[in-house]
């Protein structure tokens, strides 16, 4: 679906959907199917109670819901007063909390009853809250005592209908905080056509058309759950929300809902295949997936046992999937290739391009007005720091090879510099994850005794595995270099994650050197520099 400008935001999409195709399903969530007149009708109530609270254009209203038609009808309300959605990560808690509402500056707040004790450690006076909504609560016309300082009521159903609020599709639709790991959480500002835009570059990409049914299990709190909205949209396809992702429950649900694309992220891969296999666990219509940051060993295994094609690439909240090819075009632990419309680079540290084959971090622009973040909420250093020379700059090292695909190689905050060389923690991950025994492991920084890196991983085996921390080094010294051998080895049952099962490095590496990690020099094992490295690429 390719609009003019002035259609590029939801209310607009929808519009045109309902006439092209009113009686057919676009979202299904909760086992209840919506058409977009569905939820042009919600979107219209709800816009209409907004509106009654004093919600204007640019206004941000804060959202603390999981996967329910409640968290859909909120962000499509905020687009038809040309208000501002904040979908806030539901693990978010404390000082995180207090800063996202505290820079957001919202005045609505509306939140899952169930989480309602949360705000008992916010500091009222440092944010702007008027109003707080209650997502699930059950009171008498809609009453309900009061959370904290703020008076509280049920979420209203809306007892009347507002027409769509004009906007630019440059306007900020929605903003979403990324989790900070060097300093406070950044509010990426994304305009109302960098959605249309992930909905149009994605479906391109997947291949997706009317056809399809989408189903996803991630967090609408995040742009991938929400570009999987718009790809839908777009295409004229149909969307699955389910309340979250479960390893047991994956492949039935694909055979429920007869979906043909799904998404998952790197964790999720090696949990699915840490499951007992069955027979049918190919059994059903799904034949791709959105699948950025897997292991190549784990996609290849994947496509193998569910038969489901693994779809590589590069997007973020700050910019757009710009980097990937079709599923017929992928490369093996390749990204793909910068698409139309897009720029990229790898660059060294003065932000000049480096020859091809060589690592540097990867820089990206575009021609395609507002497909990007316009910068971060009233963080103007911040934006300005980031898109230094005209190109934003992702903070990911990469490389390209001769026919200009792109290979992640880490976080350039999570590369670890041991004996004076440098260690990609990704490349050693992808190792470890070769490993049969290993379902998930991290790699990260300790300090060692020498003011320097030394090399940690985190480790979470199959159920019912068994391996000695020497048998997983003797594994590593063939596959790398003698330097990026880890030496602590620590066995968790599971390793801390975000909402969308993305590891958090960072807490790991606060708890450090635990009581009860390996360290391979206490036990005096040997990593010998003489070993033939095996390629592992």
């Amino acid at each position: 679906m390719l609009v003019p400008p002035i259609d590029r935001r939801a209310s607009k999409l929808l519009e045109i959907r309902a006439r092209e195709s009113a009686p057919t399903t676009l979202l299904r969530m909760a086992g209840q199917d919506y058409s977009a007149a569905d939820l042009i009708e919600r979107a219209s109530r709800l816009a209409h109670s907004m509106r009654e609270q004093g919600v204007g254009p640019g206004d941000r209203v804060a959202i603390l819901c999981g996967n329910r038609i409640e968290m859909m009808d909120l962000i499509l309300a905020c687009s038809w007063l040309n208000a501002v959605a904040v979908p806030i990560n539901l693990a978010s808690r404390g000082a995180q909390l207090q800063h996202i509402l505290g820079n957001c500056g919202a005045r609505l707040l509306a939140i899952e009853s169930a989480l309602a004790s949360i705000l008992d450690f916010i500091d009222a006076g440092a944010v702007a809250i008027e109003q707080v909504w209650l997502i699930g609560a059950e009171g008498e016309d809609g009453l309900v005592e009061t959370v904290g300082p703020w008076p509280a009521a049920a979420l209203p159903e809306g007892a009347g209908r507002v027409d769509p609020v004009e906007c630019a599709s440059s306007d900020t639709g929605a903003i979403i905080y990324t989790s900070g790991t060097t300093g406070p959480s950044k509010g990426v500002c994304c305009p109302h056509a960098q959605f249309y835009w992930w909905g149009v570059n994605s479906a391109e990409i997947l291949e997706i058309t009317q056809c399809d049914v989408l189903l996803t299990t991630l967090p609408l709190f995040h742009v991938n759950a929400l570009g999987a909205f718009y790809q839908a949209l777009v295409s004229g396809g149909m969307i699955v929300v389910l309340e979250r992702f479960s390893a047991r429950g994956f492949v039935p649900s694909l055979r429920e809902h007869g979906a043909t694309v799904t998404y998952v992220l790197g964790a999720m891969v090696p949990i699915l295949l840490s499951t007992a296999a069955k027979d049918d666990d190919a059994d059903h219509p799904t034949t791709r997936a959105l699948a950025p940051g897997v292991p190549a060993d784990s996609m290849k295994a994947f496509t193998e046992r569910f038969g489901i094609g693994l779809i590589d690439g590069y997007g973020s909240t700050e910019t757009n999937f710009v980097i990937g090819e079709t599923l017929a075009h992928q490369k093996p632990g390749a990204m793909g290739r910068v698409r139309p419309g897009y720029h990229a680079m790898v660059a060294d540290a003065q932000d000049d391009p480096v020859p091809t084959g060589e690592p540097g971090e990867l820089l990206l622009r575009s021609d395609i007005a507002f497909s990007t973040a316009t910068g971060y909420f009233e963080m103007p250093e911040a934006t300005s720091e980031s898109r230094r020379n005209l190109w934003f700059h992702t903070g990911d090292r990469v490389y390209q090879d001769a026919q200009g695909y792109f290979y992640f190689m880490d976080r350039i905050k999570d590369a670890i510099r041991r004996r004076g060389e440098n260690i990609s923690s990704y490349e050693v991950e992808q190792v470890l994850h070769g490993h049969p025994a290993i379902a998930v492991a991290a790699v990260y920084a300790v300090a060692s005794e020498l003011a320097e890196d030394e090399v940690m991983t985190a480790i979470v085996l199959h159920e019912g595995a068994r391996v000695s921390p020497e048998e997983i080094l003797d594994f590593c010294q063939p596959r790398m270099t003698y330097f990026s051998v880890p030496r602590f080895v620590r066995f968790c049952s599971k390793l801390p994650s975000t909402e969308n099962g993305k590891v958090q490095k960072f807490k790991l590496r606060e708890q450090g050197v635990t009581q009860d990690t390996w360290d391979r020099e206490k036990v005096g094992y040997e990593v010998r520099r003489d070993v033939p490295r095996k390629h592992t690429a």
